[in-house]
This record gives structure tokens, sequence and C-alpha cells, in this order.
């Protein structure tokens, strides 16, 4: 069947997730903060996902805004960075997370050959919404889909599922991109064709499925999705 319709995770896919803590890093007086910015902002992301992965196995759902502050908490202390304001900075910037510069040209191709663009996130909905907005890709998209409708985090099947009860598509119409292997993996065994966004050049999850493609970054997706049909 043809790709009718192009789905992309949110954070770090669409949205750089170290750009809050990479812009906290330039300014001033942040000299300390500066030294262990990247470290950081690493931990908070593993953090953040790993504490998804727990509440969806032990089934204690929460809100993406709640491991997002989860996360940051424990980063922070691993780092040894007790400054409550560092803190309140660094999540006000998370709703204002920048897009990757080649977002709004690859989303517009996609748009102009006629493919249905959404997001799939763990993200809750108003996070979401800010990021968009603040992006400015809202026109470019036909729907932003959350976990929050099914109260489960990814890669729980349910939420995949999500796209074709949208769209009203068959899972082989959908290609799903996701800069995480593991869910670009779960997506391919629920049955979409499925890229991974690997920018940082990261070996493959050892997982039962594999994403059927690998990409650098997000420009090459109009020109994909176009190849499989």
């Amino acid at each position: 069947m043809p790709i009718t319709t192009c789905i992309f995770d949110a954070y770090g896919t669409l949205f750089d997730v170290a750009a809050a803590a990479r812009q906290v890093a330039a300014e001033p007086g942040r000299a300390d903060f500066a030294k262990v910015w990247q470290k950081l902002a690493n931990d908070w992301r593993l953090k953040q996902l790993q504490y998804t992965w727990l509440r969806a196995v032990a089934d204690a759902h929460t809100n993406f805004w709640a491991v997002t502050q989860d996360g940051l908490d424990w980063a922070l202390e691993a780092n040894n960075l007790t400054d409550p304001e560092l803190r309140e900075r660094l999540l006000a910037l998370y709703w204002e997370l920048s897009a990757y510069p080649e977002v709004p040209a690859m989303l517009g191709a996609l748009k102009q050959a006629g493919m249905n663009t959404a997001i799939l996130s763990n993200g809750s909905p108003d996070m979401l919404d800010g990021a968009v907005k603040s992006a400015g890709i809202g026109d470019l998209l036909d729907d932003v889909l959350s976990v929050e409708t099914v109260g489960v985090f990814k890669p729980h099947a349910s939420v995949y599922a999500l796209v074709n009860e949208r769209f009203s598509c068959t899972s082989d119409q959908v290609l799903f991109v996701s800069s995480n292997g593991w869910d670009a993996a779960h997506a391919t065994g629920f049955g979409f064709q499925t890229t991974w966004v690997n920018r940082a050049g990261e070996p493959m999850d050892r997982l039962p499925w594999q994403p059927a493609h690998s990409l650098p970054d997000l420009t090459t997706i109009p020109q994909l999705a176009g190849s499989l049909n």
C-alpha cells in the first residue's frame, strides 16, 4: 500500500531536547553550569525515558510533565546542582524547545505531496501545544496525538493504534519516524513502515524488531516516503 500518512515522534525527533540546557549554559553567569550542561542534558533525557517505561510496565501512569520534572530532579542531584532558580529556568525553556532546522521544509514538502502529517508523542497535550506553537509548525501538521488519550506511554501498542484510528489508514500506509531506536523498532512490530533518525550514530537496539530505515536527520524523509509508494 502507498504511504499516505507520516507520523513523527516529538521530543528528540522534531524538537531538540538538549536546547533548554544549551541555552541556559550560554546565559551570563552560568559558567559552572556550562561545564556540565551536556552531561545534565543526557542524564535528564535518559531518566525521563526510563521513568515512562517503568510507569508503563507498573501500570502507574502520570503525565509527561511529571516525569520530565522527575528526570530533571534526578539529573540535577547527580550533577551536584541545587539551585532552585536553575531548575525553574530549565523547566520553563522545555516548553519552548526549538525544532531542528530542517523540520519546516521537510513537513512542507510532505504536505505539498499530499501526505497526512502528525505527531505521536508521550508528551501531554499542553506541552505539545507549547512546543508546536514555539516552533511555528502548527499549520504543517494535521494533528498532534498524545498518549494521554490511552493513559499509557510508548511503546504500548494502544499508542500506535491511535494513528490508524485518527487517519482511517492501515498500518502499512504509515511511515513512522522517531529518533528513539526502541520507538521505531516497536512501531515496526506494530506494522508501520519505520525510520530511525540516528543523529548521534548510536548502535541499533537489540530488540525483536528493527527500523526499516535509518537516516542521520529528517531532510530526506519526503523522498523516502515517496519512494515507498
